[in-house]
């Protein structure tokens, strides 16, 4: 059978994407536990974290994920049993156990080999944990329920259909007798699918309940079809229990809780029964007869337990949901059954977002045909056009929704990072998130964990000091590093920054001039001098370490981030830190752009970042010195730019009369003006990534299809900017005409 068509290993697939949201889970419990959260209901979500985990593995027979999580799931039981308390070296424990689970689940999924020496070690950390109460492998629990179970069906004729018994005629068990201090509970479980996908058994949750108290179980087989109609796939059988036990609703509905959402749950106390306040008892008059448990009373009534189990769980009278009652957890299942998701492979959606941009491109060649026709704008095919345009606009908003996530997978990964580096480097140190919900497209994701990886290590590794010289500048002793993530006009900024003592930015010119990368009489603005880090090569380090030292890094940042259409900028306080600023475009496929006409070549910019349009005359522009002009707005100064001149198609503008300038805002809030010759369109244009057979000149983003065919480049106007204010004699500094940096 192909893998294709294999169901088992579509389950398979689907138990390792649930995997990833599990152990982001298991993360944000750490990290909540970390910042101090340290709840009940903290602890049980890692704890269930790790136990669905380690069910779906013993499905599939992952062997050495079971016996990991299962150390890991039985240290974390202790912490939930109050017989361990969580101190740092636990936690510190914890994060590195959750890391290698996750290192385990990937190479489990990807067939890869083991790390066995970490295991190992962890293991045995682990195990100092759990002292006198370490418990040996629950290996039969992931054994088959089936494999051992014997039917008797090997033979046809070893049980004549004559002679199988009538259900109706099984006489009742006998009554039971409750002791004075217990309670009785009438108990009616039927599980789901899912339960079994997700790798649990129904055998194991009845023995648990077991040790509650005394227990008579029924096993409910009104549902059982024929033989011939059985599929095995779908579960057909329930249990109605009735549990003597001086245990609250609270402890029974435990023994449930890794299944919430897989199985119909009802949990009802017999009149009289003490149930501490967790579930309501049922009413007088529906108590059943005690020589009759209600276990034989359902087994007549089969459609009650094969209905649905979304709207079973609805009407269950009193169903047990932790601290809550019944009608919350109805309320929380059937909310969780409204919302279904569908998975589907990323190549479908790469297909689909490659179509919408054809279809764009098309919108756009129509709409240049019409108007070259000389249509009134008022007929109904123009207006037609304008519907198309909307309905396009729709189906481009939508597909790129799809494809937008939020950074906080990305952000958890460097948390890793973080506590690597600054083990290999024997350093305190505390990674700070914030902004995780910020969306952008999955391809920036992906793309941007490598050059992010780089800098949080750097600043580990060089940003922040070490110990002792932390404690003579009078900073705590555990270092810190924030990374950040926000929309700002149009774009995504992402910045990493360190308490750390700052750039020496003496010794990186110095290191500048011995290695030849500058002339030594260069004089060079302070942000200039921080900008040498990215230069191929450099490196401030002497010692080769693990971590850096080799002089690539922060050159194979700027070049990953400038791929992707963006730019890296640096900002850096001597005895303060240093802070790192990636500014990015939200998506790699469609955007609105303004498109103009510069020196007879036809361009587009971002539109999300015009704030307005101006035009000019001469008596409106100030020139601060020779090359260098302001404008006048609003009672306020703007540096006012040749685009033509900084792009190298014709020389400076002398006269500014009848001059068309776009007002652009950049990240930190300022604005430039940029002169161009005139302003064609306004409209989507479909992103063309210029591969590395073409120069990558200051500037030049992209590029892009139009209506008529013709290609047009797409700009970054604040890499222009820089780059022109970087070619520009010094005679003035930025501060003074309110240049961003």
């Amino acid at each position: 059978m192909s893998i294709d068509n294999d169901p088992m290993a579509e389950i398979r697939a689907s138990y390792f994407v649930e995997c990833e949201e599990l152990l982001e889970a298991l993360q944000d419990g750490l990290q909540s536990i970390e910042d101090g959260a340290d709840d009940v209901e903290t602890i049980n979500v890692v704890f269930r974290a790790v136990h669905s985990i380690k069910g779906g593995a013993g499905a599939f027979g992952l062997d050495a994920l079971v016996r990991f999580a299962h150390r890991y799931e039985t240290v974390l039981d202790e912490v939930r049993s109050d017989r361990l308390e969580i101190g740092p070296r636990t936690l510190k424990v914890f994060f590195q156990a959750a890391d290698h689970l996750s290192d385990l689940v990937r190479a489990s999924r990807d067939d890869a080999p083991l790390p066995e020496a970490e295991t190992g070690a962890l293991l045995a950390a682990l195990d100092e944990f759990l002292g006198d109460a370490k418990e040996p492998e629950e290996e039969i629990d992931f054994q088959p329920m089936g494999m051992s179970l014997d039917l008797g069906l090997e033979d046809e004729e070893a049980v004549p259909a004559a002679e199988v018994p009538d259900l109706d005629d099984l006489p009742p068990p006998p009554p039971m007798e409750p002791s004075p201090t217990a309670g009785i509970w009438q108990i009616h479980f039927a599980p789901t699918a899912e339960l079994f996908e997700t790798g649990n058994e129904a055998a194991i949750l009845l023995r648990n309940l077991g040790e509650l108290g005394k227990m008579q179980v029924t096993c409910n087989l009104a549902g059982l079809p024929p033989l011939a109609q059985l599929q095995p796939e779908i579960p057909h059988l329930s249990w109605d229990i009735t549990l003597e036990t001086e245990a609250h609703g609270r402890e029974i509905a435990s023994i449930f809780e890794f299944v919430e959402g897989q199985c119909l749950l009802e949990i009802i106390a017999w009149e009289g029964t003490d149930n501490g306040g967790d579930v309501s008892r049922a009413p007088a008059e529906s108590k059943p007869a005690p020589e009759v448990p209600p276990s034989l009373a359902r087994a007549e009534k089969p459609a009650e337990a094969a209905q649905p189990v979304e709207e079973a769980t609805a009407s269950a009278p009193a169903a047990v949901s932790g601290d809550k009652g019944g009608t919350a957890r109805a309320n929380k299942q059937a909310t969780a059954a409204a919302k279904s998701v569908v998975r589907v492979d990323l190549d479908r959606i790469e297909r689909l977002v490659n179509l919408v941009g054809e279809l764009v491109i098309n919108q756009a060649m129509l709409s240049q045909s019409l108007e070259r026709s000389g249509l009134s704008s008022h007929s109904d095919a123009m207006n037609e056009l304008e519907e198309f345009q909307r309905l396009t606009r729709d189906i481009q908003d939508s597909v790129m929704m799809i494809r937008a996530q939020p950074v906080k997978s990305l952000f958890q990964r460097m948390a890793r990072i973080v506590r690597e580096a600054s083990s290999a480097v024997g350093k305190d140190v505390r990674l700070q998130t914030s902004g995780e919900a910020t969306e952008v497209d999955k391809t920036v994701i992906e793309r941007l964990a490598d050059p992010l990886t780089h800098m949080i290590r750097n600043a580990v590794d060089h940003g922040l000091e070490s110990l002792e010289d932390r404690l003579v500048a009078g900073k705590p002793e555990q270092g810190r590093i924030t990374l950040t993530a926000a929309h700002r006009s149009g774009r995504v900024v992402i910045e990493v920054s360190d308490d750390g003592a700052g750039i020496n930015r003496p010794k990186v010119r110095q290191i500048a001039v011995d290695k030849g990368l500058i002339p030594a009489d260069a004089n060079l603005s302070d942000s200039e001098i921080d900008n040498l880090l990215f230069l191929p090569g450099f490196s401030t380090v002497s010692v080769v370490s693990d971590l850096s030292g080799r002089g690539v890094g922060m050159d194979v940042v700027r070049t990953a981030i400038q791929a992707l259409g963006g730019r890296i900028s640096i900002t850096s306080t001597p005895g303060k830190g240093t802070l790192f600023s990636i500014s990015l475009p939200l998506t790699l496929a469609v955007l609105d752009g303004m498109v103009i006409e510069v020196a007879g070549e036809t361009l587009v910019l971002p539109l999300n970042l015009v704030v307005e349009t101006l035009t000019l005359d001469d008596r409106e522009v100030e020139m601060v010195r020779p090359g260098s002009h302001v404008i006048e707005v609003r009672s306020g100064f703007v540096p006012l730019f040749d685009l033509g001149a900084a792009l190298g198609y014709r020389p400076p503008l002398e006269k500014f009369d009848n001059t068309v300038v776009l007002l652009i805002a950049h990240e930190d809030g300022s604005q430039t003006g940029l002169a161009i010759d005139n302003i064609l369109d306004q409209r989507q244009v479909v992103i063309k990534g210029l591969d590395d057979s073409f120069y990558r000149a200051p500037g030049i983003a992209a590029a892009t299809i139009l209506g008529d065919g013709q290609i047009a480049l797409i700009l970054d106007p604040s890499d222009i900017i820089q780059s022109a204010v970087r070619a520009t004699p010094r005679t003035v500094t930025k501060d003074e005409i309110g240049v961003p940096a």
